[in-house]
């Protein structure tokens, strides 16, 4: 790996981490990270910086990753958004080399997080520990779910192994769950007194609140059972999961251009407007508006969220369906989710709507959870304006009968069971509310080999062969410095592992 490749051990974070750190400072929670003594001591050492200091700069760097051009990609080839010129065109048709990847902020990230592990073992203080292991395994889940095999057991012992083992995906999901087995276990061992980085600022995420940081575990845990198809397992995990919206894990942003933008903002309506839209060079929608828009039934009415989502005025392309940088979801200050409420309770209706049986009407349960939550116009840590709920916001709770065969959401010509009429539902308000976010490619690719078959649907690009790509392709950069990369090298076209 070309982060492992340097002749230095882990502690000795290098300048240009530093720096790279400063220029992704997007949180304006955050703006004066660095303005401490301890670090200013020795600004080319971060290593020396104490570990509250040093787990806001990785946070930082996890902030640009759940905001990266992987994400939107990501994104792009489940159907929410597309490419309209540049780069991005190419992109939506899945036209990818393995120069267009790369994975040193993944790893330089994750190395921090160890670094923060190893500075609390020193003090024998357990909760910041945890903390760093729930990044670490927020920053590996995402790798491994783009890209499958990778190092992982031998990646952050530089000098034992230069050319670290690509370890399989199972692997590396197994070692994820054991991670945030510990992590759930240091957060609930008790200290002497709260540290420095509980009683600080530095953790924007959460504030220090353990039992937040916990619940997030639990949510992470229920996702990775969830892509396993380990459907108790998952229940179990939601169940201790995100219980609120009060809980959602969420990056915050300010009104700073290159202090505090929500990224997303920064590349639609900044450095690439026009690029990317959502709606297709001819003008037709890409699947999530289109999908929002034939969802409206007698207790559906989604006319707010989609203005949330969506400007239809012609703001970069006339007649296009663009990102809403103006009020609505995309605007510069809009927090950014990692880790959120919805997500968890749809992760419970869908392990438990796979069980079948007696677990049908508390998959039911869980759905109208997050109804009644959407009802309330909350979206990822904002509220839709008035402007938007007086268009129509409606969130009805369902019954079981709605899913039914001639029920409510699932009309005969279906031929739909209740069960699979109930999965669709829960796949398809996922896809809604978790917008710009990599987890919707994870579905797309995961409902189309789980049990039972249901998918939502969605159509590749136009004109190009093959589907929707399975994966992303290795880094040209670990190519060129790994010997251990799998031989032959897999295509877009390769099924990952677990989503075989």
């Amino acid at each position: 790996m070309r982060l492992l490749k340097q002749k230095r051990i882990m502690k000795k974070i290098t300048t240009k981490f530093l720096v790279s750190l400063l220029m992704i400072v997007v949180l304006s929670s955050c703006k004066d990270v660095f303005d401490n003594e301890d670090i200013q001591k020795n600004p080319n050492a971060p290593s020396d910086a104490p570990y509250d200091v040093l787990t806001s700069g990785t946070l930082l760097g996890l902030a640009e990753l759940y905001e990266s051009t992987d994400v939107r990609i990501a994104y792009m080839w489940a159907g929410q958004l597309t490419g309209l010129s540049r780069q991005h065109l190419t992109l939506a048709q899945y036209q990818v080399s393995s120069g267009t990847f790369d994975w040193g902020n993944y790893y330089n990230v994750a190395a921090n997080a160890r670094l923060i592990q190893e500075k609390a073992d020193a003090v024998n203080n357990p909760w910041p520990k945890g903390v760093a292991q729930v990044i670490e395994a927020l920053v590996l889940a995402e790798l491994t779910d783009l890209y499958g095999d990778i190092p992982y057991s031998q990646a952050f012992d530089v000098e034992k192994y230069p050319t670290p083992v690509f370890d399989k995906q199972a692997d590396v999901y197994a070692k994820l769950l054991t991670v945030l087995d510990d992590a759930i276990a240091n957060m609930q061992k008790p200290v002497g007194s709260l540290s420095d980085l509980f009683e600080s600022s530095y953790d924007f995420v959460y504030h220090g609140d353990l039992d937040k940081w916990t619940a997030a575990a639990y949510t992470l845990k229920a996702r990775l059972y969830l892509h396993l198809q380990k459907y108790p397992e998952a229940i179990a995990a939601a169940t201790l999961g995100i219980g609120s919206t009060g809980g959602d894990a969420l990056i915050p942003h300010g009104t700073s251009y290159t202090v505090d933008f929500n990224l997303n903002y920064s590349f639609f309506d900044f450095n690439r407007p026009g690029d990317t839209g959502f709606s297709f060079i001819d003008l037709t929608p890409t699947f999530l508006p289109t999908l929002m828009e034939n969802r409206k039934n007698s207790k559906t009415d989604e006319t707010a969220l989609f203005n949330h989502y969506f400007l239809t005025d012609g703001y970069y392309v006339e007649g296009g369906v663009d990102p809403n940088v103006a009020d609505g979801v995309f605007t510069s200050d809009a927090p950014h989710p990692i880790l959120t409420f919805y997500e968890n309770q749809l992760i419970l209706a869908e392990a438990l709507s796979r069980q079948g049986g007696a677990s049908l009407p508390l998959a039911v349960d869980a759905v109208n959870s997050v109804r009644a939550e959407l009802a309330t116009g909350y979206i990822n840590g904002k509220i839709i304006i008035e402007d938007y709920q007086d268009l129509g916001i409606q969130y009805d709770p369902y019954v079981d009968a709605d899913f039914l065969p001639g029920g409510l959401l699932n009309p005969v010509s279906s031929g739909r069971t209740n069960q699979t009429a109930l999965i669709y539902e829960i796949l398809a308000q996922k896809y809604i509310v978790m917008l710009a976010q990599y987890e919707v490619y994870s579905d797309v690719r995961r409902s189309a080999v789980a049990s039972p078959v249901v998918t939502l649907g969605i159509s590749p690009y136009p004109g190009t062969s093959g589907g929707i790509p399975d994966r992303y392709i290795y880094p040209q950069s670990e190519i060129n410095t790994n010997p251990n990369v799998p031989n032959p090298l897999p295509t877009i076209h390769q099924k990952l592992p677990i989503y075989q």
